[in-house]
């Protein structure tokens, strides 16, 4: 028959066993969280190799989705799949990298907008977007970011290094139309990079047109792990130092909000009030921040994407009138 001396000892082996036990699971956990992170934040940040055309999170089979819970999202680099129906010029220009971008010159221009396009899309993409401007009497230049189409690298930071790329792509437009009015159109993470180009070198275009900006970095990352229905908490925190390690800046000072609040150029904001991506409040921040005259518009029908499929007529009447 066991001693209660002895029945102590068993427990209290038993207690440190298990504690020892917990300590190194702790540990482990940590260690592949940490790896977890740093997956996500390549690939967030990177494109791979990946044939086939990009799968929104959201989208993704519960298999799929724990397999990139662990991975992260493989992202195809953006290719361009069309070209513009009207005669164009294919220009490179030089920021950090090479810069393809195409040309469209019309008769008696009223000026040059410059179009740039959001996270994993490409200047194809902005094709329907240019043909509106040159309808209005535009002539326009569609720019591949750093990464995508037909411009170098694979490397995408969401805006922000891309801001220097609307900086050496403006300043060629400047010097090479020096007479014109130039105005800047962006979308998502486009229109975020125009936002921190003007606030980092006070680049002067005559307008800014912004679709769906998100308001803070930190914001857009939640939401991509939202939209796999997995906690945000501690992910979202751990990308974005992961991969503004890898990518060489601060995740969380890349705030469009803040942005904002450097700009006095007239801009109009065009928001879908049924975007998944960027709430209503960014959108209302980011608009409440802007310095100069300014215009706010929300289409009702429109989700996160181009706001021309669903909202010609609406979109036309705003920008002409802007412009």
């Amino acid at each position: 028959m066991l001693t209660f001396l002895r029945i102590t000892e068993i427990i209290w082996f038993s207690m440190k066993f298990n504690f020892k036990l917990i300590k190194w699971l702790v540990f482990f956990a940590f260690i592949l969280l940490n790896i977890i992170a740093y997956n996500h934040a390549y690939k967030f940040t990177h494109f791979t190799k990946v044939e086939g055309k990009r799968i929104k999170p959201e989208n993704l089979s519960f298999t799929s989705k724990l397999n990139v819970l662990f991975w992260g999202v493989d992202n195809s680099r953006p290719e361009n799949t069309a070209t513009p129906n009207q005669p164009y010029k294919t220009i490179l220009i030089q920021s950090q990298h090479s810069l393809e971008s195409w040309l469209i010159e019309i008769e008696n221009s009223k000026g040059t907008v410059i179009l740039f396009h959001g996270y994993s899309g490409n200047k194809s993409g902005n094709i329907i977007y240019s043909e509106a401007f040159n309808k209005i009497g535009y002539s326009t230049l569609l720019v591949d970011f750093r990464g995508s189409g037909g411009s170098e690298g694979n490397q995408t930071t969401i805006g922000f290094k891309e801001s220097q790329d609307v900086k050496a792509v403006f300043d060629y437009v400047k010097t090479k139309f020096p007479k014109d009015e130039i105005i800047l159109f962006g979308s998502s993470m486009g229109a975020v990079s125009i936002m921190k180009s003007i606030a980092d070198y006070s680049i002067q275009p005559n307008k800014i047109i912004l679709e769906c900006p998100f308001g803070t970095m930190r914001k857009t990352v939640q939401k991509r792990f939202e939209g796999m229905n997995i906690p945000s908490f501690p992910f979202a925190d751990m990308l974005m130092f992961y991969g503004g390690i890898q990518n060489g800046f601060n995740a969380y000072r890349h705030n469009p909000i803040t942005y904002a609040e450097e700009i006095e150029i007239p801009t109009l904001l065009i928001y879908g009030a049924k975007d998944e991506r960027v709430t209503l409040k960014e959108t209302n921040d980011i608009f409440e921040a802007l310095k100069g005259k300014k215009k706010l518009i929300i289409l009702k029908d429109s989700a996160h994407q181009n706001y021309l499929i669903n909202n010609e007529k609406v979109w036309f009447e705003n920008i002409e009138l802007f412009l």
